[in-house]
């Protein structure tokens, strides 16, 4: 069974303490309650959204969590190959 959901209170309580006082993930962590991988996630999540405290601190719970927690549309920066197509030869028997 997946681990209930952080509300985005608490992550906004995550990112204040980390972008704007500055504590290490360890400290976050315990005055939270929370796992330091879960601190990791969404920093990690917020970095990768470009998002810095004055931002955060100016959206409300739906639009951060729109910025953090959807995810882009082509994320690789490429296209996959179709492997439907891909072929491998079969290997040559000796004889």
């Amino acid at each position: 069974m997946p681990a209930p959901r952080i509300d985005m209170r608490k992550i906004k309580d995550v990112l204040r303490l980390k972008l704007d006082a500055r504590l290490s993930h360890e400290q976050i962590a315990a005055a939270l309650g929370i796992s330091k991988g879960v601190v990791t996630k969404y920093v990690g999540l917020a970095a990768a959204a470009g998002l810095d405290w004055s931002t955060v601190q100016d959206c409300d719970e739906t639009a951060l969590e729109r910025q953090l927690l959807v995810s882009p549309k082509n994320p690789r920066g490429h296209l996959q190959p179709d492997f439907g197509r891909l072929v491998i030869p079969p290997k040559k028997k000796r004889t």
